[in-house]
């Protein structure tokens, strides 16, 4: 019972750290909070029930769906509402951040539209099949899920320090004007930037339809949150704090569960945040220096 909480636990947190790496990006580039990203996420999630139970299609191509469309609300995120506001004089440093909780808002009626406002099933096959070792039963499900997310930091740090474009993205996260200056396309950088955090959002979307066989169109509001704590409590803009600070919250979800009272599951798992940030005001993995990644 122990062991299979704590997997599950630790699947929960996989997710949750995919969908905080989606905000480090942005934040970590822009300096800027996207509120849309659980709104994305949603879509990617709705994109895979669309893709395995409407069209029957396998999930390697639900992934791919979720992919293209996840990325492409991520580009039309930063052509239609980050990119005007951009640069221009007089723009509040708060513009931003409404101008994303306007597009949340948007895609969350816009799926009510589109899906309905209640529950819908994601069945598929993969999702039953289960080994025992000893007494505990772990779902493939719960492996393919962290390995992803494992996968995914590793690709996303390996890719930011060791190739070109990479660099190029850190130089515009430590300074807009001087990358610019140094012959970087900023522009092109900003808009990969909320691209790739989209397609994030949106695997992570897939992979909550997979553990939990169901999505809502409400389930953005509430993931946007956590992944927004989760990036608090790493340290703005770390990879790795991201990674750490997800596994934290669902294991102390988790754990909230096993030994407590559920209604209590997300009061008691920030609670356990606020203390953290209480020792470490800037995150576990960061510094009073503001030096990133």
């Amino acid at each position: 019972m122990v062991w299979e909480q704590l997997i599950n636990g630790i699947t929960l947190g996989s997710i949750y750290a995919v969908v905080a790496l989606g905000y480090t990006l942005v934040f970590g580039v822009l300096g800027i909070i996207n509120m849309a990203h659980g709104s994305i996420f949603m879509f990617g999630a709705f994109m895979g029930v669309v893709a395995t139970s409407t069209f029957g299609l396998p999930l390697p191509v639900a992934f791919l769906v979720a992919v293209v469309v996840s990325g492409a609300l991520g580009f039309l995120l930063e052509l239609l509402a980050l990119r005007p506001l951009r640069g221009k004089k007089g723009v509040s440093h708060l513009a931003p951040l409404i101008s994303t909780i306007g597009v949340s808002i948007f895609l969350e009626n816009l799926a009510h539209q589109l899906f309905g406002a209640g529950n819908k099933p994601f069945r598929t096959s993969f999702s039953e099949v289960s080994f025992q070792v000893g007494s505990i039963t772990i779902y493939a499900v719960q492996i393919v899920i962290f390995i992803i997310a494992v996968l995914l930091m590793i690709g996303l740090s390996f890719w930011l320090s060791k190739t070109k474009a990479g660099r190029a993205l850190r130089a515009s996260a430590e300074d807009l004007d001087a990358a610019s200056l140094l012959g970087v396309n900023t522009k092109k950088m900003i808009t990969m930037t909320v691209i790739i955090a989209s397609v994030m959002g949106g695997i992570a979307g897939i992979l909550v339809g997979m553990a939990f066989n169901s999505v809502t169109p409400q389930m953005g509001l509430s993931m946007g949150l956590k992944g927004l704590a989760i990036i608090i409590l790493g340290g703005m803009g770390n990879v790795r704090g991201a990674m750490a600070g997800g596994l934290i919250l669902g294991l102390s979800e988790t754990l909230v569960v096993m030994f407590g009272e559920s209604g209590y599951r997300d009061a008691i798992a920030f609670m356990a945040i606020i203390v953290i940030l209480l020792v470490r005001p800037q995150g576990i993995f960061g510094s009073s220096t503001e030096a990133r990644r």
